[in-house]
């Protein structure tokens, strides 16, 4: 049974302020062996969000994390299936709200900065916030681990470049969202990629983004990061790849037919030309990869047609289904 906070209908100035203490505010806190800051942040956000709800989801921690998050007065559920994205998921079944913010138990987030970004979802002018380390320089200054910023700079330009929208910072785990955007959003990712996933899907359903500059600071001496910059990372570059193919079939499979049929004319050109001037086809192997690429590369443009009409058409039962999210919210 999905755990209820109370809803507010009405966009007033008293009822922004209100969700600026937390009325109706869900504080959602993946962890995973997080005993040396949990108990802080707890705090602060309670200080913070007095009339919020903080719910600490506990992912097979060791060291006592869930006690205590307990303790210090959070609701805490136990999500056993391993992974940030696997916890996201079961957060956004179990818990209704009005508004939603999510942020790690590490510590390095401010929890001063949880009413700007609720805000923005309150007074209707964003669907998702999003807590921006890196325009006001903080994260550069305070992380150390390499190679962290260029992977960020990385997945940021390939957003760029694939769907035409430049966010100020993708991996950031302090986010806030509107019940609608929660209560619609498919997780697939079951790790580290869930913040890419739900910058992607944020971006492709044109929901409303807003940067909020946040000040980052590095995790206290002891604690020790959960992502491993190039494992964690090969399977965000994985993500942004499989989420353009489902998103945007017909770019992506019509770019591998440009490449195929591009190779397979490099391959056959030669090929050609000797064939104008000796009427024979002496390279026949080659003939034959040049010809086997050229139709590679008609099936992919094929694939992605067919694919681009699928895609149309779960686009258009998603719009549907937001729709009746809100009637249902409404009513």
């Amino acid at each position: 049974m999905p755990e209820k906070v109370t809803l507010c209908t009405k966009t007033t100035a008293e009822n922004v302020d209100a969700a600026c203490r937390g009325a109706g505010v869900a504080v959602l806190i993946p962890c995973y062996n997080e005993a040396l800051t949990i108990g802080k942040v707890v705090d602060d956000f309670a200080c913070e969000l007095p009339e919020a709800a903080i719910y600490v989801y506990d992912n097979n921690s060791t060291d006592g994390t869930a006690q205590i998050a307990r303790e210090h007065g959070a609701c805490v559920r136990t999500e056993t299936r391993q992974g940030k994205g696997n916890v996201v998921r079961q957060m956004f079944r179990e818990i209704d709200a009005d508004y939603y913010v999510m942020v790690d138990g590490d510590d390095t987030y401010p929890a001063q900065a949880a009413a700007d970004l609720i805000r923005p979802l309150a007074e209707d002018l964003a669907d998702m916030t999003v807590g921006d380390r890196l325009s006001n320089g903080t994260y550069g200054e305070e992380n150390d681990r390499a190679f962290h910023g260029f992977g960020n700079n990385l997945v940021r330009w390939l957003i760029k470049v694939i769907y035409g929208y430049a966010f100020e910072d993708v991996m950031t785990g302090y986010r806030a969202f509107t019940r609608m955007f929660v209560k619609t959003m498919p997780v697939l990712s079951s790790g580290f990629q869930i913040e890419t996933e739900l910058s992607i899907h944020a971006v492709d359903k044109r929901w409303r983004i807003t940067d909020v500059p946040i000040e980052y600071r590095d995790r206290p001496e002891g604690s020790e990061s959960k992502l491993s910059t190039f494992q964690d990372g090969a399977l965000v570059l994985m993500a942004i790849a499989s989420l353009f193919k489902d998103y945007r079939p017909m770019a992506f499979f019509g770019w591998l037919a440009v490449l195929f049929v591009v190779v397979g004319l490099i391959f056959g050109i030669p090929v050609i030309v000797e064939f104008s001037v000796t009427h024979l086809v002496e390279r026949f192997p080659t003939a034959l990869l040049a010809v086997a690429l050229v139709l590679c590369g008609a099936l992919s443009l094929t694939v992605g047609l067919v694919l681009d009409t699928v895609a149309k058409n779960n686009r258009k039962q998603w719009e549907i289904s937001v729709y009746e999210a809100y009637f249902n919210a409404r009513a």
